[in-house]
């Protein structure tokens, strides 16, 4: 069934949108424990703000590129009982992540008589700013489609991501990706598509300023942000602007343009944030300084920009010709090769 098949329900939930587009029962198929893999991914245009909370519905789109090798590799298969495993270790059935997995698959199993153990790693930090939950639910998602054998169509599947986490419908793909924010009440229209778009000069450095967990998680910002902020009222706007010009600079290859509009772009939602009550300040003192340290490179001929998540972690783009500065500012950069 494709989605301009069905109709939307009058109330839309997560569970009632999802049965729409499945079988009336799921079964697990025999040969199902393949381990799936999805990318990290980091926005250049960010997603902020919800015109619909229950089913993760943005109030604009964004634009977003892959972080390659980084990200969750994740397996299902039939258990005894229900248990999830991070990083090698069994969660407590309490555990706000394991609670968190569970529900996602009982969207998918709607009460069927079998059990599940969910095996997920990560290769980067969990809770850090460094979007974490969105290849982890994209790999969730991906592995629940094989586990019952839907074989869902790629839109589908990042539609079905994005009530997981908002940012997993981007990490269903490599390379730039837009996630378009939809109109309908049911949100099938609000998928990520990727854009035919190679850069293979692109780099993406992560400077690592704090590894823990948040103390304000990106949910609980957003909502504060939307709920408090009189700056707020021009984000929409502003994304739509900003989306407008990064697909101009990446089919021109413009990098400045580039990292211009995303550097802008990361400080205007982070200063929407600011201007929330209680203030939502994610910034640590060493961001500050990275900051500084990147304006300085630019002031002295150094084409290098930064973007950030909910976080105090920044992500520095820059081209090949320029790696070996940056990396000389930045010793012990991690380097990223979106395209290869």
């Amino acid at each position: 069934m494709s989605i301009s098949d069905s109709v939307a329900p009058q109330a839309p939930t997560k569970e009632r949108v999802i049965a729409n587009y499945l079988p009336a029962s799921v079964t697990p198929v025999a040969d199902s424990t393949d381990t799936l893999f999805a990318p990290s991914n980091i926005a250049l245009c960010k997603y902020w703000g919800k015109r619909d909370a229950v089913l993760n519905l943005p109030v604009n789109s964004s634009l977003s590129i892959s972080l390659a090798h980084l990200g969750s590799k994740t397996r299902i298969s039939v258990s005894d009982e229900d248990q999830v495993w991070l990083n090698g270790v069994r969660l407590a059935a309490g555990d706000k992540f394991a609670r968190k997995v569970i529900a996602f698959i009982d969207l998918f199993r709607r009460g069927a008589d079998h059990r599940v153990r969910v095996e997920t790693e990560n290769n980067i930090p969990t809770a850090a700013g460094l979007a974490s939950s969105a290849s982890g639910f994209a790999a969730l998602m991906l592995a629940v489609d094989r586990f019952y054998g839907l074989s869902l169509e790629p839109q589908m599947l990042s539609a079905f991501a994005r009530m997981g986490s908002g940012s997993a419908s981007r990490s269903l793909y490599e390379g730039f990706v837009e996630w378009q924010m939809g109109i309908r009440e049911d949100g099938m229209d609000s998928f990520a598509l990727p854009l035919d778009t190679r850069w293979p000069q692109l780099r993406i450095g992560l400077v690592k300023v704090s590894t823990g967990e948040k103390a304000v998680d990106s949910r609980s910002g957003m909502n504060r942000t939307v709920e408090t902020s009189h700056l707020y009222q021009s984000w929409p706007l502003q994304a739509a602007a900003d989306l407008e010009r990064l697909h101009q600079a990446i089919a021109e290859q413009d990098f400045t343009r580039l990292g211009e509009t995303s550097e802008q772009n990361a400080l205007s939602m982070h200063a929407t944030m600011i201007a929330s009550w209680p203030p939502l300040l994610y910034w640590q003192p060493d961001s500050v300084a990275a900051m500084q340290t990147i304006w300085q490179a630019r002031a002295e001929g150094v084409d290098v920009y930064f973007t950030m998540d909910a976080g105090p972690n920044l992500k520095l783009l820059f081209t090949a010709d320029a790696e070996a500065e940056v990396k000389q500012r930045f010793p012990g950069l991690e380097v990223i090769r979106p395209f290869g």
